[in-house]
């Protein structure tokens, strides 16, 4: 390594806190009586409990969510027998990612001896601690015994995740490799380079998935494992083959399958040339593969490749398992990690590949669309839907087989709480899209010709969510469709210039000009603008031709309002628009306007703004708890903006009294019950939790949601456009995919409600 990626690796262990793992309280522990109750006497109640129902130890403290990762450093990474101490960090890393990425926290336990004896009876002492065991880096065949015997005596999941993880995701991988080579795993030979834990847990994970024994070569350090060999312990005995060669590359002539687990460089190109049609080579010795990736590729076009590296397509990378495997079982309670979970995370982790790729792990991963085939075959390791795809599968398996003592019931409610436990739950982004696909709309989008939105439409269409109708030149539309490999079935395109659509721009034409005709439009006018999307696009909803239109990805929002206003116009109820965005915030969801259009507005208008905020807030399933905030309270200062608010304030109270809304605020006391409650008991919202603020100006509106975003770990839904009489609304330019996606979602909600209204 060179000297500075050694400093910089050096500098991230020991910088501020040395190591990477801290212990943080998660009681209250500010007062007296918090450690009266943290420690004695207040303890002695759940010790007491514990005492009479072991089983209660996962209620009562950290055990059900706590794994030891265990190891005595004689086989750490690619470094070899460092020792304990000098394999701590490598620990210390493995609990940041059980941390990090299931919510699972870890103390990582080094043992200083190589006697098995010693190591087992310490594991079995210490066991009581902990609701999992991950043993880390032990060498073999010592590393067989320990697992073998400690799964026998102990009652708690454990897994030797070199052995086991690796097997997991490179069965998975390999699963998917003879799916897109046509070959039947019962048919393949194959041959492993490696006779180390890894490549002996890989073959006996693959041999039960239906890779028949008399097609499976192993080969070691002196070569072949053969039959006629008498240097063999009993662990390689099991693996003997009846061949009459002893070299890898005479194994590996007509090879379907090559997996490796042993050192770099062993392999070469014309070994690679050797094997049959559409090899699969997974060179996953660390760091370096036995061939490189772009030697194996430059011998074999053919090849589907894989390796432990992150440089390369498909990493064979353990944290794709063990997070989650361990976190199904620990949900589960469960006695063990048997066979039967380790094959169902297989498959889950195959088919999970198979899906369409979250735009957040495309950004990830600075791709454009990641699909399946070649080039992915194994999920990507920051992909969220791995914790609430693995988990629930491997904890199905463990109730299945019998040793779950914790059944979960309400699958569901295990996947949300799984979500939640990383950040992804969202109640009414999951309201709101169980209610979109309830009733599929069809949406129609006017920037059609950008790939985000064509990516949208395909994943609105598999999710079920509307039937999008794409704007555009069909010819420029499906060529970037077929150039980023977007499945178009189910999308509807539409170009509004062509000639087979001149009837209905007559028609529409016919409808523009009526409304605006004392307004300066002329009808050759009304005519030529049906030639623009956005008009287009908006009197589709107007004649009931479309539900909902979504426009902006590449034109500024006040353009895209304006054919709007002028094809659906304001509702003669509200008589004013605004725009609204949903904050989703560790706190919950947040609602904020408004951030989009009016940039001064009246009191009067402010009153509208928020009434037409609480008919919106109000259809998504939400009581909304509404604040107008400025920067005094209930009159403490006499600027002009802050009695704005209050004289809004006063107007609604007298006017809209079934609203439950107060003000003016200062920002900190509107979001902070206990601290309106000191000051200000009078105020209308009582107890309650604030959920919409409402903005007495567009400075206010759009620096806070935009400072939210930026250092408050925000994420925003946006902006709704509300206001008009039939649902548009206008996305930011170079809106995400998933904002698209749920923009479209809002707004088919928007259609089915005011359908219900009607």
């Amino acid at each position: 390594m060179s000297n500075s990626k050694r400093d910089d690796a050096l500098n991230y262990h020991s910088m501020g806190r040395p190591g990477k793992i801290e212990v943080v309280p998660t009681k209250p522990h500010s007062t007296q009586r918090d450690l009266s109750l943290a420690y004695s006497p207040g303890v002695a109640e759940p010790c007491l409990a514990i005492e009479k129902d072991p089983s209660l130890a996962n209620l009562y403290t950290a055990k059900g969510n706590l794994v030891a990762v265990i190891s005595n450093g004689t086989a750490v990474l690619g470094l070899g027998d460092i020792g304990a101490l000098a394999g701590k960090p490598v620990m210390e890393g493995k609990g940041l990612l059980f941390k990090i990425f299931a919510d699972i926290d870890v103390f990582d336990i080094e043992i200083e001896t190589k006697d098995i004896e010693k190591f087992i009876e310490t594991v079995k002492q210490i066991s009581p601690t902990f609701g999992g065991i991950n043993l880390e880096d032990i060498s073999a065949p010592s590393c067989f015994e320990i697992e073998e015997r400690l799964k026998n005596e102990l009652d708690i999941p454990l897994m030797h995740d070199d052995q086991h993880g690796t097997a997991i995701i490179s069965s998975a991988g390999l699963l998917n490799a003879l799916e897109i080579s046509g070959k039947k795993i019962g048919d393949i030979r194959m041959v492993v380079s490696g006779a180390g834990a890894s490549a002996m847990a890989c073959t006996k994970l693959v041999m039960s998935l239906g890779v028949k024994k008399e097609n499976v070569v192993m080969v070691d350090s002196k070569g072949v494992i053969t039959t006629r060999r008498k240097d063999l312990n009993k662990y390689k005995i099991d693996f003997a083959a009846d061949v009459p060669y002893d070299t890898l590359e005479d194994a590996m002539k007509g090879a379907d399958v090559f997996l490796g687990l042993s050192a770099k460089d062993l392999v070469t190109q014309d070994m690679v040339r050797s094997m049959a049609k559409n090899p699969i080579v997974f060179a996953m010795a660390n760091p370096d593969p036995e061939i490189t990736y772009d030697d194996a590729t430059a011998a074999r076009p053919d090849v589907i490749m894989a390796t432990g590296r992150s440089d390369f397509p498909n990493q064979v990378n353990n944290v794709l398992g063990f997070p989650f495997i361990f976190r199904g079982a620990l949900d589960v309670h469960a006695t063990g990690i048997n066979e039967a979970m380790k094959i169902a995370a297989v498959y889950a982790l195959a088919n999970l590949a198979k899906q369409p790729v979250p735009e957040s792990v495309n950004r990830a991963y600075n791709k454009k669309n990641i699909v399946f085939g070649r080039e992915y075959i194994i999920p990507k390791p920051l992909d969220p839907r791995l914790i609430y795809t693995i988990a629930p599968a491997v904890a199905k398996a463990a109730i299945a087989s019998g040793i779950a003592r914790s059944p979960i019931t309400d699958w569901d409610a295990y996947e949300a709480s799984l979500k939640a436990r990383m950040g992804l739950n969202n109640e009414l982004l999951r309201t709101i899209t169980d209610k979109a696909r309830s009733n599929p709309q069809r949406i129609v989008f006017a920037d059609a010709n950008k790939f985000n939105v064509i990516k949208a439409a395909q994943l609105l269409v598999q999710e079920g969510i509307a039937k999008p109708v794409l704007l555009g030149n069909i010819e420029a539309i499906m060529k970037i469709a077929a150039d980023n490999q977007i499945d178009m079935a189910g999308i509807e395109i539409i170009n509004q210039r062509d000639e087979s659509e001149s009837d209905r721009r007559n028609r529409y034409a016919e409808i523009l000009f009526d409304k605006r005709k004392r307004k300066g439009l002329t009808h050759d006018e009304a005519l030529e603008r049906l030639y623009e999307r956005n008009y287009f696009g908006c009197m589709m909803v107007e004649t009931g031709d479309a539900d909902a239109f979504i426009a902006g990805q590449s034109t500024k929002y006040a353009e895209s309002i304006k054919p709007a206003i002028e094809v659906i116009g304001i509702s003669e109820e509200t008589g004013v628009i605004a725009g609204l965005y949903v904050m989703q915030t560790k706190r919950g969801n947040l609602f904020f306007a408004d951030t989009t259009v009016n940039v001064d507005p009246s009191s009067k208008a402010l009153a509208d703004i928020t009434v037409l905020t609480a008919e919106t807030v109000h259809k998504f399933g939400i009581e909304p708890v509404i604040a107008l905030v400025s920067f005094s309270n209930f009159g403490g200062t006499k600027f002009e903006s802050p009695k704005k608010v209050a004289d809004t304030v006063k107007y609604l109270h007298q006017h809209h009294k079934d609203l439950i809304v107060d003000g003016e605020f200062q920002a900190n006391f509107a979001l902070n019950k206990e601290l309106r409650k000191e000051k200000f008991p009078f105020t209308k919202l009582g107890d309650r939790d604030v959920n919409t603020l409402v903005f007495p100006n567009l400075d206010s509106g759009n620096i806070a949601y935009k400072m939210m975003l930026e250092i408050g770990g925000a994420q925003a839904i946006g902006p709704i456009l509300m206001g008009l009489r039939k649902p548009v609304h206008i996305l930011q330019i170079e809106s995400s995919v998933r904002d698209i996606v749920n923009m479209a979602t809002f707004a088919a909600v928007d259609a089915i409600v005011g359908k219900e209204h009607a």
